[in-house]
């Protein structure tokens, strides 16, 4: 089947998005064909309005459309406990849980050497800036806990050590609803090392 280059270049581009294949873009892409004009006039109007209205929150950089975004600008909120995540991904993630009432600092990705990516690619002077000129009592480092993700939270705990702040990292474990049979030797070891209290 000879496909017109209109619907080509679009099944392209929709197939760089993460996680969306060539199928699954062709299959995005015929149903906005089949969509009714006003519903396709709307997906067309909140992708425009991603790059008007959205930018990086001047002191987290998270997503928003002010200055600052609600979270920084939330009086709710405990300005002294900052959560080190990588991407915006984890603050929505983090979020959802209901439990964490401080701030955010994104890093905009983790220490990646082989990739490039070193610490002037990423928010980590700006966390400093933040640590310096505010009464930052805890630092939570909610990284992934892989081989970046560890590189990056020990680099940035070097460069507080001399502080007097307290530097965390999030409990790993067995997850809820979780069989022990099934976890792997590192993780249950990680429950271990991080038992709590009954």
């Amino acid at each position: 089947m000879i496909i017109s280059d209109p619907l080509r270049i679009a099944i392209e581009e929709f197939s760089r998005f993460p996680g969306i294949g060539r199928k699954t873009a062709q299959r995005l892409v015929l149903h906005l064909l089949r969509s009714h004009q006003e519903d396709f006039d709307r997906f067309i109007e909140s992708l425009t309005n991603i790059k008007l209205k959205l930018h990086y929150c001047s002191r987290c950089f998270n997503i928003t459309e002010h200055e600052l975004c609600e979270i920084c600008s939330s009086t709710k909120r405990d300005d002294k406990i900052i959560c080190v995540v990588e991407e915006i991904n984890d603050v929505i993630a983090i979020e959802k849980s209901n439990e964490f009432q401080g701030v955010y600092h994104v890093l905009g990705g983790v220490l990646s050497p082989l990739n490039g990516v070193t610490h002037e690619d990423l928010k980590i002077e700006e966390l400093m800036v933040r640590v310096e000129n505010n009464p930052v009592q805890e630092i939570i480092l909610a990284l992934n806990p892989d081989t970046e993700g560890e590189a990056t939270s020990l680099h940035i705990y070097k460069l507080l050590k001399d502080r007097e702040i307290r530097v965390t990292r999030l409990a790993r474990g067995i997850p809820i609803g979780g069989d022990l049979e099934f976890a792997d030797e590192a993780t249950i070891g990680r429950a271990v090392l991080n038992r709590v209290e009954l």
